[in-house]
């Protein structure tokens, strides 16, 4: 692809650029990386029915999170027209959240995912895949030199592309602090951030991602309202 359309591109959308293990990829601001040559789109942590799922425990929440989830998800798969989306676990957020699904969500979920593959990576969540729904399910998948998990391995994995930890970065700009949910990367590696309506974020300087990127190449991709910000890790506060 031209500098001159990804130039265009990025002006157009935010889009950060991103390479992977030798992979090149598009970091939407919707939380969603697209990996351009083999057209597939990848989320993390949608965690439907999260606000269903804290009712039934007495917590309510505006029952909305899948909704707004859902439509983020329509408006993306809409952008990229993908041949292949792979969600990377904790698509639900217990084991009985896809029997809650009210049925309006269902036939939408299964509307985006006709007329093309659909990977469902089982997460810490959702061990299991929603027998109602249509897909692939598998613990972990491995494309070629990427690998496809739902928590990222301790050890040095090039290649391996994850969820699990909800990653999010701070910036400190005019004396106020920001923090964001982010995609982070040392191009050996990559965490994706939660793309659900109600998933928080984690600090990536925090304990959690110790030790899984070179401290040196790492670099957090920002969510901001409208586009990504590429922030090395000199640039971040705890």
């Amino acid at each position: 692809m031209s500098a001159a359309f990804q130039t265009i591109r990025t002006a157009l959308h935010g889009t950060a650029d991103v390479v992977v293990a030798g992979h090149g990829g598009v970091c939407d601001p919707s939380g969603a990386l697209y990996l351009e040559d083999d057209r597939i789109l990848i989320v993390s942590d949608l965690h439907f029915e999260k606000g269903s799922s804290f009712a039934r425990r007495g917590m309510m929440l505006p029952p909305y999170d899948t909704a707004t989830t859902l439509t983020a998800l329509a408006r993306i798969i809409a952008r990229y027209e993908p041949a292949c989306v792979i969600s990377l676990g904790d698509s639900f957020h217990d084991g009985q959240a896809a029997a809650r699904l009210p049925a309006r969500y269902a036939a939408e979920l299964a509307a985006l995912m006709a007329g093309r593959e659909w990977i469902w990576i089982t997460g810490n969540h959702d061990p299991e895949h929603p027998a109602d729904l249509p897909g692939e399910t598998f613990s972990e998948l491995a494309l070629g030199n990427l690998t496809f998990r739902h928590e990222p391995s301790k050890k040095a994995s090039p290649g391996e592309i994850a969820g699990h930890l909800h990653p999010a970065a701070k910036v400190v700009r005019r004396g106020q602090a920001v923090q964001r949910r982010c995609f982070v990367s040392d191009q050996s590696r990559m965490i994706m951030p939660a793309f659900g309506a109600y998933a928080g974020g984690m600090n990536i300087l925090g304990r959690a991602f110790q030790g899984l990127f070179d401290a040196k190449a790492m670099t957090a991709y920002m969510l901001g309202q409208a586009r990504v910000y590429p922030m090395l890790r000199t640039a971040l506060f705890f």
